[in-house]
């Protein structure tokens, strides 16, 4: 008797199982689709501020060129006329 209602179990489990599929499956496939969605939302927002940030380089770049060609001069600089260091004994 215990296997029978161990089968009917299971049985009724696969019955609610096929019944609750097609729900299941568009609720998957809606939550597949929001995630798309704000995926493609992340990807317009980072363009969008990678975007703005290159503008803002372009727009300074008269300021920020001169000082980085100046910063490498004065390394450069300092570089060469640097003493080795010494080892020690």
């Amino acid at each position: 008797m215990k296997t029978f209602l161990k089968i009917l179990l299971i049985a009724l489990a696969v019955l609610v199982a096929v019944k609750l599929l097609p729900m299941v499956l568009a609720l998957g496939c809606g939550l597949a689709g929001v995630v798309v969605g704000l995926a493609a939302v992340a990807l317009v927002v980072a363009l969008v501020i990678v975007g703005a940030g290159v503008g803002l380089a372009f727009l300074f770049s008269p300021i920020w060129v001169p000082v980085l060609a100046l910063v490498g001069v004065i390394a450069l600089v300092r570089k060469i006329f640097a003493r080795p260091a010494r080892a020690a004994a």
